[in-house]
This record gives C-alpha cells, structure tokens and sequence, in this order.
C-alpha cells in the first residue's frame, strides 16, 4: 500500500482499532489461478502471535481455498471514508490551486494461510464471529441456540481461514497535509452530511 508519511499509521492501538471497527475485510490469495479475493468478516485474536492471528471462514464451494496460495494472504481491512470536495477548503478562496481528494482508513494485514475443515475448530471460529457481531444486540443469538445437528451440517459447508500475521501496513488519510483552515472546514463538511460514514470520518480529522 503506497503510504506518504504524513498518512502512515504505525500506532498498533491504532490499527487494531481500525480492524475490529471494520467488521468486513477483502480476503485476497494469489494463485496459480489468478488473484482471487473475497469479502468476509474475519476475527482478530490479539493474544496470538507477535501482531495477532486472523480468523474467519469461506464456502466449501468457493474455489479460493482449493489454489495454492503462493507467498501470503493479505486481508484488507477499510475504514471510515469520503470524498473530499475543494469547495471546502479556505485555500480555494485564496489561489484557486485546490483538486479533490479522498479520505479514508485503512489497514492491510499479511500473513501464511492455514485452511482447514476441522468441525471442532470450525464451531470455535464460528461462535467466536456469532459472539463479536451479536454482544452488542439486547437479545444476541448463539450459534447454542440453533439444533446442534443442523449447526454440524452447516459447519460441513465451510471450510475455515487461519493467518498468522506478519506484517501490518496502516494508513490514516485525513487531510494531516492541509492547512488549520483548510482541515476545519472538511470536518464541518463531513460533520454536516446525511451519510453516517461521512460523519464518522469528520471526527478523525486533525484539529
């Protein structure tokens, strides 16, 4: 990921922040086959490893899993974003010299992938997924609430991801290279907009 310093991320805080708030990541493999990539949510184990260990599962049918994957996977991980129009910035009032941009988070996370199709390991990464998106819902439903002959049926289905991670790449793009001026006008104008995401970008950016 091409990262100027003014947007590198390197606080691991930061970062680990970014990929539980994510919820969805691009999964992607290189293979004899091609790059091939899927959206999946995917679980973050902070206690494994020196940078923590990614979880997750695809469809039996997906043929991604079956390809060699050459080198490592990479799991894309995508933060709050918008689009960044001049007309904001106090600079185009002084010289004109302004273009639109894009802000946006995101985190890319490299590691080996491990699949496998163990029903014991299976139930544990899929009740640890249920348990991290049901917690905050007043009435969460677990994987224990459904018949355990259906869940077992339902895991023979899917074949489950393990990537130890080896490398984490951050980039936080929020406008830290524009003038004071510049910056508090982006945030009031993203603060102002109809879109929650758009909202949730205007509070990262730099005062």
């Amino acid at each position: 990921m091409y990262t100027p310093p003014a947007f590198r991320d390197d606080d691991r805080d930061s970062i680990r922040a970014a990929i539980r708030a994510a919820r969805l990541a691009n999964f992607v493999t290189a293979t004899p086959d091609g790059v091939l990539a899927t959206p999946l949510p995917l679980c973050l184990d902070e206690n494994e490893g020196e940078h923590g260990v990614l979880y997750g599962h695809l469809a039996k049918a997906n043929p991604q899993w079956r390809s060699p994957v050459a080198g490592d996977g990479l799991a894309i991980f995508m933060g709050p974003d918008a689009y960044i129009t001049p007309s904001w910035y106090a600079t185009k009032q002084e010289t004109g010299k302004v273009v639109p941009t894009w802000n946006y988070v995101a985190v890319h996370a490299y590691g080996p992938v491990e699949f496998f199709d163990d029903p014991t390991r299976l139930l544990a990464v899929v009740t640890r997924l249920t348990n991290l998106h049901e917690g905050e819902r007043a009435a969460p439903w677990a994987v224990a609430d459904a018949p355990p002959d259906f869940i077992q049926a339902q895991l023979r289905g899917i074949v489950g991801i393990r990537m130890p991670i080896t490398r984490l790449e951050g980039k936080r793009k929020m406008s830290q290279n524009r003038p004071e001026a510049d910056r508090a006008n982006v945030a009031a104008g993203l603060a102002a907009s109809d879109r929650p995401v758009e909202r949730a970008a205007a509070a990262l950016i730099p005062s």
